[in-house]
């Protein structure tokens, strides 16, 4: 570790942690803001409710991590693997994603609002009552991807491509409209993304 956090109860976890080879770390509810863990292996992690702002954690392996509730504004996690993560009511304020796998997360009631997803893999997520107003997609990737997102002007899609679930809703004003089907394939690719939106999915047997 770099950069330790400033809070002594989280660097004394963080340093236990260290010292025991193939130990989980369960930071839960610690504050680790301004942490510099990048790389590291953080598999099954528990990060429910800990405040991590501005910590670095680029290209950590964050596989099946648990971030509910989570404080990561600003934090660094470009090209950080986060398949299967839980970031369910997570706080992703102006935080750093490009190049990060998020394939099949979990991200509801997520506030991404001016974060950056460039290059970033969303492929199987579920996208559940996100703000994404002011991200940047740019290049992302969504395969089979639940977009139930809010946009606005400034969210950048340009290059955005694959295949997703509606419905999204954007900021017109001081009005919320929801578009889905042909109407939001037109606000996406009328930006410079190349996405199809599919139907929704039918629960087995009808």
């Amino acid at each position: 570790m770099k950069t330790l956090p400033a809070d002594a109860q989280a660097t004394a976890v963080l340093n236990e942690w260290a010292a025991e080879s193939e130990s989980l770390l369960d930071v839960a509810g610690l504050d680790l803001s301004g942490a510099d863990i990048s790389g590291a292996d953080l598999a099954n992690g528990l990060f429910t409710e800990s405040v991590l702002r501005e910590a670095n954690l680029s290209g950590a392996d964050l596989y099946r991590s648990h971030l509910e509730g989570a404080e990561l504004n600003g934090a660094d996690l470009s090209g950080a693997t986060l398949v299967k993560a839980v970031l369910d009511r997570s706080s992703l304020g102006c935080a750093n994603l490009d190049r990060a796998d998020l394939g099949s997360s979990e991200m509801w009631a997520v506030d991404a609002r001016g974060a950056s997803f460039r290059h970033g893999k969303l492929d199987g997520a579920g996208l559940l009552d996100v703000k994404l107003q002011g991200a940047d997609l740019s290049n992302a990737s969504v395969q089979q991807t639940s977009f139930q997102v809010v946009m606005d002007e400034q969210t950048v899609v340009l290059g955005l491509a694959g295949t997703v679930f509606g419905p999204a809703s954007v900021v017109e004003g001081d009005e919320l409209r929801e578009i889905t089907g042909v109407d939001l394939e037109v606000w996406l690719n009328s930006r410079g993304a190349r996405v199809q939106v599919l139907s929704p999915q039918r629960p087995q047997g009808q």
